[in-house]
């Protein structure tokens, strides 16, 4: 998957991390800085690493922290387990997290809301390896809710700020072509 041109982050690593009372996984950091937060083929959004209060201290409208609080609504059926650190969600209201357990956050596995199946599935590899295993359909069902990313020989990341400005100008930024709603919903 090749990024193009204005896309990655700079992150705050101090501040993420120490928000969360842990390390990040060194294959997101690197995502960050290739890619930054976007979509995946109009299907999945990798979310902006954010501390867990989100920026400025305030919860951030599907930001990493707000997600993750949800994530846990769904996992905490027992107090006993780890917690969660969302990282993306999909077309289909999937939720994908870190399972953050362990002092090893390259270690930890990805695990998935499947809102479809009303379950968690977890998944060895990190986040990384995990969209390599769903873009060469090598897991034994797709992890998500649509095939959308199943086997796709050569998916497109857009980072945010590059899907807006697209929209800004009248461009569907998936097709290419004018957007048959752009300004139908004000600035």
């Amino acid at each position: 998957m090749t990024s193009h041109p204005g896309a990655g982050d700079t992150v705050d690593w101090g501040a993420v991390e120490a928000g969360w009372g842990t390390p990040f996984p060194g294959d997101f950091k690197k995502f960050m800085v290739e890619y930054g937060a976007g979509t995946i083929d109009d299907y999945l959004s990798v979310l902006l690493a954010e501390p867990q209060g989100g920026f400025d201290g305030g919860p951030a409208y599907m930001g990493m922290a707000e997600e993750s609080r949800n994530a846990e609504v769904a996992w905490r059926v027992e107090p006993s387990k780890p917690r969660l650190i969302t990282w993306g969600l999909d077309s289909s209201a999937d939720i994908l997290c870190w399972q953050a357990d362990g002092d090893d956050p390259d270690d930890w596995p990805v695990v998935v809301w499947s809102r479809g199946d009303g379950r968690w599935s977890e998944y060895p590899g990190g986040m990384a390896e995990f969209l390599c295993h769903v873009f060469r359909a090598e897991f034994d069902r797709c992890p998500l809710g649509d095939l959308s990313l199943w086997g796709a020989a050569s998916p497109r990341f857009l980072h945010r700020d590059e899907q807006q400005r697209l929209r800004d100008s009248g461009i569907d930024p998936w097709t290419g072509e004018a957007d048959p709603f752009a300004g139908m919903f004000g600035d």
